[in-house]
């Protein structure tokens, strides 16, 4: 499948602002399911913007605008085609209890994606939902698919109910938020259980054609879901708010620990 996505960003200022810098995380990933094609940025100011590579392997472009100025506006937009996942069968079909060991033969690897952040606390937290998940040997597959339609199921999509400073144990309290909290508590119940899992941020379609009437949650905006290590190396990705596995209409932009590594705009 081919998208064209358009990210607009734009700040206006009571008074003009002396000067600003930011980086910026929108730029689409190449992929083993997804291929940019096309890739322009426009920031008004007009001033140069500089790119690296950063630790989770994402296109970060940052600048500064060194003079006063009453409005900034940044657009990214992108071409690209986007495939379908391998297939991952096999590593599913791995039990909870020999995933999680296989995981921690990998530790030096997996490490990050093992522990607990400000914004995904892990055990505690979790008391509330007096729900047990990830028997040891329930196939790793129909385990995460559990988790995936539990969190749907039980927690309700409302705009406005949360921010990125919205701790864990609220979201968890009120059952309700939105994509980034949904993604946030999915990697707090699967790294609690000794699986690592990373939080993913992106777009995503807005309709599902395969499925009748079946508008998709998250996007007006950027979305997120999450993507858990399999056994042999793939990324399995999960997404809660809309109770499916990522797919062909999922486009990935970042990922990292959580929210906070991928922000498409931090400054």
């Amino acid at each position: 499948m081919r998208f064209r996505v358009t990210h607009r960003t734009e700040y206006a200022y009571r008074a003009p602002a002396s000067e600003c810098f930011a980086e910026l995380r929108v730029w689409p990933r190449d992929t083993q399911t997804q291929k940019v094609l096309q890739r322009q940025l426009t920031i008004e100011p007009r001033v140069p913007v500089d790119h690296y590579i950063d630790y989770f392997g994402n296109h970060v472009e940052f600048f500064a605008v060194p003079f006063r100025h009453p409005r900034l506006a940044i657009e990214a937009t992108a071409e690209v085609e986007t495939r379908p996942a391998p297939d991952l069968r096999g590593p599913l079909e791995v039990t909870v209890a020999e995933a999680r060991q296989i995981a921690h033969s990998q530790m030096c690897l997996l490490f990050d994606f093992l522990q607990a952040s400000e914004t995904v606390p892990l055990g505690e937290v979790l008391r509330p939902l007096k729900r047990r998940f990830f028997k040891p040997g329930m196939p790793l597959g129909e385990a995460l698919t559990e988790v995936n339609t539990w969190i749907h199921q039980e927690f309700a999509y409302q705009p406005g109910t949360t921010d990125i400073s919205t701790p864990l144990g609220q979201v968890v309290s009120q059952r309700q938020g939105v994509c980034q909290d949904f993604a946030h508590l999915m990697l707090s119940i699967v790294r609690t259980a000794g699986l690592p899992a990373r939080y993913v941020s992106g777009y995503i379609e807005h309709v599902d054609p395969e499925k009748a009437d079946l508008k998709l949650v998250g996007a007006a905006a950027s979305h997120a879901w999450v993507e858990v290590h399999l056994p042999g190396g793939e990324w399995h990705g999960l997404d809660p708010t809309n109770n499916q596995p990522a797919g062909e209409r999922h486009v990935v932009t970042a990922v990292g620990r959580d929210y906070h590594d991928v922000a498409p705009m931090r400054g």
